[in-house]
């Protein structure tokens, strides 16, 4: 697979420009950044399966991600518990961006859009742009345990990555998403509901999304209303660097989770080399360009010799 030949080369790149890229350290960061961008990768793709967008992943995984900590924090809820109901609010906070979508037939983007501002605002108002401090000591530790080389919190998004696997290769919920995002005319035709099938993807992409900001408190060590900001970039970048098709109708979630990998790893580099942060949202745009421009032409070169061969 090119992408996982990119990733690896990327390894060997890196172990040469730093020594310290390689240390056991340095990888447990790069794998508990992955557990976020992973979840926030697939919370993107999820919707791009049938064809839409979701820019409100952000807002929502910030919004719950407050409310995580606010949970735990002034009313000392159980962690567990925290998580369940933050984990629902980002459910119902997709699906409902989902039924608008569905029920007015305007652009996905709009209405994600409205809603990104919405929830960044409800978000903003709850808190007073303050941060919740005082998480629990239990929080941090499950954060930082690991199992063997692992980091443990890696475990959610592998899980995720699985359960987005098996959805789309052997579910009828997930085989609509693709049919939709393939050709919505004849999906109907076929007896698909549209609606559901919004719904039910923006709902999964709120999930994701939620369990993404509740994993960057644990991360952070504390809830602030930033978190999610800067996911926009980074969850269209995954899905599409990993074959997603932004006319919907074809993902990769392995795909996805290489590219997004990649993406953790372009980041480290940077860092690494001692070259301005900045200039990663400069060159996950540059990235995201030359994917859709080459998948376009490749799309068009499929199209040319098919109608060569008719």
């Amino acid at each position: 697979m090119p992408l996982l030949i990119i990733a690896l080369c990327a390894m060997v790149l890196l172990s040469a420009i730093s020594s310290s890229f390689a240390s056991t350290y340095n990888v447990f960061v790069i794998l508990r950044i992955l557990s976020v961008t992973c979840l926030v990768a697939m919370s993107q793709m999820v919707v791009i399966a049938i064809g839409q967008m979701n820019l409100a992943v952000g807002a929502i995984g910030g919004l719950v991600a407050v409310l995580f900590g606010g949970m735990l924090e002034l009313y000392g809820v159980p962690i567990g518990l925290a998580a369940l109901i933050g984990l629902c609010i980002g459910t119902g906070a997709g699906a409902l961006g989902g039924f608008l979508i569905a029920a007015t037939g305007i652009n996905g983007f709009v209405i994600t859009l409205a809603m990104m501002s919405v929830l960044t605002g409800l978000n903003l108002g709850l808190t007073e742009s303050i941060p919740f401090y005082e998480m629990p000591a239990r929080l941090k530790s499950i954060y930082d345990s690991y199992i063997g080389p692992v980091p443990t919190i890696l475990l959610i998004p592998l899980v995720a990555t699985t359960a987005m696997g098996v959805m789309f290769t052997f579910t009828r919920p997930g085989r609509h998403m693709l049919a939709m995002g393939g050709n919505r005319h004849a999906a109907e035709l076929a007896g698909i509901s549209i609606t559901r099938t919004t719904i039910f993807a923006h709902a999964v992409s709120g999930l994701l999304a939620a369990a993404g900001g509740i994993i960057a408190v644990a991360r952070l060590g504390t809830a602030e209303p930033t978190i999610g900001a800067n996911w926009l970039l980074a969850s269209f970048a995954a899905p599409v660097i990993g074959g997603a098709l932004l006319s919907g109708g074809h993902i990769s979630v392995v795909g996805t989770l290489i590219a997004a990998l990649i993406v953790v790893l372009l980041e480290n580099g940077l860092l690494l080399a001692r070259i301005d942060p900045y200039y990663v949202q400069f060159c996950l745009g540059a990235l995201i360009l030359m994917t859709v421009v080459f998948n376009e032409w490749r799309s068009r070169g499929k199209s040319a010799g098919l109608r060569q061969y008719s």
